[in-house]
């Protein structure tokens, strides 16, 4: 009897051998575990052969289950060709798990959904926002398809695309009375600043702590529309990236000032990993970098 295998049973084959288990596989398939339990049950019963040996700790390949992974990806790099060439995006479906900065996600996200929703009718878009740091935790572990963070990611496994940098500005309230000293002095208040576990953190903080003297207060917030708040209200100054802060400007409800440097831009990236390669998010992480360039104008 020939063997009757499917994608889907390579597919749940190779993410239980990249996940290193059953539970870490359905999660990232979005199916339950006995679905995956039966896919490489079918598989095995297809091929003849047990593909994996079950341990305390999980699974492990046997030696048939080895020489299969190589075939597997192929399989899997060939049906990705077949779906960039040949399909039309009108058609595709599928799940695009997305995590995004909150930097980005006050800026171009929505323009962002927009154009994948354009491009892929039927794709279902799960967006999780949070700081880079576990963004890109997240895609290590792939729970998400796409970050797009502070970047880019320094590992041989993920793929970068490079995005337009956000300039930062130096603000205080707009009615806030300019220090005897100049407007280094503004810089003796407490300083509303990204998340600790950032790099924008700990590179200002560094800087602050060089130019000003260690007795620099520093407000860490993981929120950029708090930190605009606080220092609308007084409570602070911040460097914050001008986009976000210009039409506050404008509205009078903060102000610019200087006090002769202000922290390097911030760069993001578009980041996925590259094995199992995915047209669709290699097209999504493009898709970001064509947005960002028409929103940084």
């Amino acid at each position: 009897m020939k063997a009757r295998l499917n994608l889907d049973q390579l597919h749940t084959f190779l993410a239980v051998v990249r996940m290193g288990g059953i539970r870490k596989a359905a999660e990232v398939l979005n199916i339950t575990q006995p679905a995956v339990t039966t896919r490489i049950k079918n598989l095995e019963a297809s091929l003849g052969a047990e593909l994996f040996e079950r341990t305390a700790n999980g699974v492990r390949l046997t030696k048939r289950g080895d020489l299969l992974v190589q075939y597997a990806e192929q399989m899997e790099q060939l049906a990705e060709r077949v779906g960039r060439d040949v399909m039309d995006p009108a058609g595709v479906e599928g799940h695009l798990r997305l995590g995004v900065s909150e930097t980005i996600a006050q800026c171009w996200l929505p323009e962002f959904v927009a154009a994948l929703h354009h491009r892929y009718p039927t794709l279902d878009i799960e967006i999780n926002v949070d700081i880079s740091m576990n963004l890109r935790a997240d895609l290590l572990n792939r729970e998400i398809d796409l970050a797009i963070l502070l970047g880019p990611i320094s590992e041989y496994s993920v793929d970068n695309v490079d995005l337009p940098v956000f300039d930062l500005a130096w603000y205080c309230a707009s009615g806030a009375d300019d220090p005897p000293e100049g407007p280094a002095g503004f810089l003796l208040k407490p300083v509303i600043t990204y998340a600790r576990n950032t790099r924008p953190f700990r590179e200002l903080k560094a800087e602050l702590a060089a130019r000003v003297g260690p007795q620099v207060s520093t407000f860490p917030s993981s929120s950029l529309s708090a930190c605009f708040r606080l220092v609308e209200a007084g409570l602070g100054v911040a460097a914050l990236p001008r986009t976000l802060g210009a039409p506050m400007v404008n509205a009078g409800r903060i102000r610019e000032f200087d006090p002769g440097w202000v922290p390097s831009p911030l760069r993001f990236s578009a980041s996925f990993l590259g094995d199992p390669k995915s047209h669709i998010v290699e097209t999504a992480a493009h898709i970001a970098q064509n947005v960002a360039r028409d929103f940084a104008g």
